[in-house]
């Protein structure tokens, strides 16, 4: 029975866009059917694409519809849930069925494509958060000087997320070029397509080279630059909070300060969480000497997790601003649950009745009240300017931070 789940594996784990080695699987070969990851990891995808499209299609949403919130870590964010949101609607469809259809029915192209977009998303994705990690630690570490340079500073950060897509683009042509779609034969006349990205005219040292190159581009690298700046970030904000005169301990900036050093701490460990289990199983699989032969269903099971939790990474940073960020917390809540039967959300929050007149609120009190919501807040900015201490792209102001600070009314009176 081991045998039959360690072939069987193996052929689902080619079909995976992982390994390519097909012999001797027909005697030992289980149907899908069969097989509880047909079941689970359907169920464990379509979570992941409703959460992540829903997220991520919202983050997008709000962005886009509001001019003035393309500051410049949310431009960064913005890139962010675009990649998201890229690799989530085109790969984790497709993966999903690959667990309940036996052979791949999509077609060489579709399968150029899927592999292709994939690695598109993955690099904008790593990429774009050491971009955004390397501006926040400038924003925090030397706020005075970002503001002087905050004329030139959204053309350039719009410069760099273009540059990032361009590079990401680039390191994904081997997938576009060398995917193909082989037939393997089970034996009693009976074949099925699957999609690797593994040519076999290439040998074991191809796959070797592409497997490391991309747990060093996609992940080591990356992990080790966002761990510096965090680090930096999180140093620079326990320093400050011990050297700021006049102000008391209990104060919001002094708090504020150390909730950012709690959450990039939490995003390094979530990152790291989310890919080592895959690379570690690809790292192995493909450099132990004996790793066909050692494979079971320990490692059955660590390789579905550890893909699985790749994938949920892309869902992983709407979750986290809806409960850390109360702007982005009613921005999110206003787009999809402010939907009513006489009419429904457009851009900026307000209502459009059937009528096509404004309603529910007057003019003046949007402009109050709507507009002052996102404009005033403008996910963090304005407020991060009186502070003159970046908290964080993530560390997003409220209205309610707007409101005069306990401990600067005690200051005043003494």
């Amino acid at each position: 029975m081991m045998m039959m789940v360690i072939a069987s594996d193996v052929l689902n784990t080619s079909r995976s866009s992982e390994i390519e080695e097909y012999d001797d699987i027909d005697d030992f070969y289980i149907p899908y059917d069969q097989r509880p990851e047909t079941y689970i990891v359907p169920v464990v995808f379509s979570i992941i694409l409703v959460v992540g499209v829903t997220g991520n299609g919202t983050l997008v949403l709000i962005l886009l519809c509001h001019a003035n919130m393309r500051n410049v870590p949310n431009i960064y964010v913005l890139s962010l849930a675009l990649g998201d949101l890229l690799l989530i609607v085109t790969c984790v469809p497709f993966t999903s069925i690959l667990y309940t259809l036996e052979s791949w029915p999509w077609g060489l192209s579709i399968c150029k494509l899927s592999e292709y977009v994939k690695d598109i998303s993955i690099g904008v994705s790593v990429f774009t958060l050491a971009a955004l990690a390397a501006e926040r630690y400038c924003a925090i570490v030397n706020p005075i000087r970002r503001h002087v340079a905050g004329l030139s500073a959204k053309p350039l950060t719009v410069l760099t997320a273009s540059l990032i897509w361009v590079l990401a683009i680039v390191l994904a042509l081997p997938a576009v070029l060398f995917s193909h779609v082989p037939a393997i034969v089970l034996g009693g006349n009976h074949s099925i397509l699957i999609c690797s990205p593994f040519p076999a005219e290439f040998g074991d040292g191809y796959q070797k080279g592409i497997v490391m190159f991309k747990f060093l581009a996609y992940y080591a690298i990356p992990l080790c630059v966002i761990a510096g700046f965090y680090l930096g970030m999180a140093r620079h904000l326990i320093l400050s909070t011990r050297n700021m005169p006049g102000e008391l301990p209990g104060c919001e900036q002094i708090r504020a300060r150390r909730r950012v050093g709690k959450m990039v701490l939490s995003f390094i460990i979530v990152f790291v969480i989310c890919f080592l289990p895959y690379h570690v199983f690809m790292l192995w699989f493909h450099f132990w000497p004996t790793s066909q032969d050692d494979y079971n269903v320990f490692w059955h099971i660590f390789r579905i997790v550890g893909f699985c939790l790749s994938f949920s990474n892309s869902c992983v940073n709407p979750i986290a601003l809806y409960f850390i960020s109360g702007t982005f917390r009613q921005s999110f809540n206003k787009y999809l649950c402010y939907c009513l039967p006489d009419g429904c959300v457009v851009c900026g929050g307000s209502r459009m009745e059937r009528t096509g007149t404004h309603g529910g609120v007057g003019s003046s009190q949007r402009s109050r009240g709507i507009r002052g919501t996102f404009y005033e807040t403008s996910f963090g900015s304005t407020f991060r300017r009186h502070t003159q201490e970046s908290t964080g792209v993530f560390e997003m102001a409220s209205i309610e931070k707007t409101k005069p600070n306990p401990c600067d009314r005690r200051l005043l009176a003494e």
